[in-house]
């Protein structure tokens, strides 16, 4: 299962669009050296739900001619369970799972959990900067990620121009990434029905209806995105950045866990169908950063995107560094929302028209998020330093208030979810 989508572009643009490392340094003479950063998140979701665990190793190289090579190395493991995107009901669910092999079941007013979340994925970024000019420069990047059911390709390139005495820096950036999803059972068609092996006479006849709801053992995704950046040295303590963005995203984008309940005039689902998702979208977004050093340093930033499924969000992040000689402390708050995509519904309505798309999956419904963090951070000595990072994560879905029928106006179908998330980190 892809584990973060988005993610990968994110990550990737982030390294491209910082502003580059110019020539004419006073750095000549200086021997090539290596600096390792080492960080571990344990993450983990209330309720029961999903446990994940990820080791990152960085290593960056710089020579004489400022040119540098960075080396990271990523591994995740997640286990848990995950909503599978039906509603609770009063009696008792039966589930088939993706693979097609087995089945689980939900307790009565219980939000059904999909326990078959478990997944590993290793992955290994390149990253390459030099400059061109005293005045220009470049980066250019390789990603590779596996997990059990999804592998992402990927490159990427920036290049950057600094005006007005290197205090105006002008930064194009690019990424575009190939990705192959897997399923183990098949890709699900969607809005097709599930197959439940107690409503067939014999196996046979289940595994013919659930092939019938597979369009075949995989399917690919390309993600491409283009990013313009200006950072402007203000005064000797402000600085500021500003960035504007365009993603597209091709192919298969359905998630293959999620499900959609078919209720009746009670309420009372009478059937599950797959998702469907559109298979294009189109993102814009604007970024705004702002770092200020008045004893503390303020780090405030704000994040607008829409895209054409009707998306819209706002995030809000604030940080504020105390520096304490060889100490510091970093509270951090951070608030997001989002509206919801115009084909998200959280159940459908036997007798009513099928529609295209559909999805009751939360992560696009109307959605409110809190993070309040603090991080310390102690330095050993001019090479070394450690921190830690304690954050708690709050997530609210928003209830649409579209009319419940029969049992449901009793479930919670829009339940809220706490995470706790601890990082470490040393460089030397």
């Amino acid at each position: 299962m892809q584990l973060t989508p988005f993610s990968n572009i994110t990550a990737a643009l982030a390294v491209a669009t910082v502003p580059l490392v110019q020539a004419g340094g006073d750095v000549a003479g200086l021997e090539p050296e290596w600096n390792i950063d080492a960080a571990f998140l344990y993450y983990s979701e209330g309720d029961n739900r999903v446990d994940a665990y990820e080791g990152v190793l960085k290593a960056t190289r710089s020579n004489a001619d400022d040119q540098i090579l960075g080396v990271t190395g990523t591994l995740d493991v997640l286990t848990g369970a995950s909503p599978n995107g039906a509603v609770p009901q009063n009696q008792l669910q039966t589930f088939t799972r993706p693979s097609g092999k087995g089945e689980y079941q939900i307790q009565p007013g219980v939000l059904p959990l999909d326990d078959s979340f478990k997944d590993t994925r290793a992955q290994l970024n390149l990253q390459w900067t030099s400059p061109l000019n005293r005045a220009m420069g470049y980066t250019s990047g390789l990603h590779i990620s596996k997990e059990y059911d999804y592998l992402s390709l990927g490159l990427n390139g920036g290049l950057s121009r600094d005006f007005n005495q290197k205090n105006t820096t002008l930064a194009l950036s690019g990424a575009i990434f190939f990705d192959t999803i897997e399923p183990e059972g098949g890709t699900p068609v969607g809005l097709s029905t599930m197959a439940i092996r107690d409503d067939f006479p014999s196996e046979e006849a289940f595994q013919q209806a659930f092939n019938a709801t597979r369009s075949g053992s995989d399917d690919t995704k390309t993600t491409w995105d283009l990013r313009l950046g200006v950072t402007q040295v203000l005064t000797r303590r402000w600085i500021m950045q500003t960035n504007i963005s365009y993603a597209r995203v091709d192919g298969y984008q359905n998630d293959f866990l999620k499900l959609l309940s078919v209720v009746d005039a009670t309420g009372t689902a009478v059937q599950y169908r797959y998702e469907q998702r559109p298979d294009s979208r189109n993102k814009m977004a604007f970024f705004w950063q702002s770092k200020y050093h008045f004893g503390p340093i303020a780090d405030i930033s704000y994040r607008y995107m829409s895209d054409d499924w009707e998306i819209d969000s706002h995030t809000l992040d604030g940080r504020l560094r105390f520096e304490f000689g060889r100490h510091s402390l970093e509270p951090h708050l951070r608030y997001y929302t989002q509206s919801a995509a115009e084909f998200y519904q959280p159940f459908l309505i036997t007798g009513t028209a099928l529609p295209h798309y559909a999805s009751a999956d939360y992560r696009i419904g109307e959605l409110d998020t809190y993070t309040v963090g603090i991080k310390y951070d102690y330095r050993l000595n001019d090479n070394q330093r450690m921190a830690v990072r304690l954050s708690w994560y709050h997530q609210a879905p928003v209830d649409d208030d579209a009319p419940k029928p029969g049992q449901l106006q009793q479930q919670e179908l829009y339940p809220t979810l706490d995470t706790l998330m601890l990082q470490t980190s040393y460089h030397f």
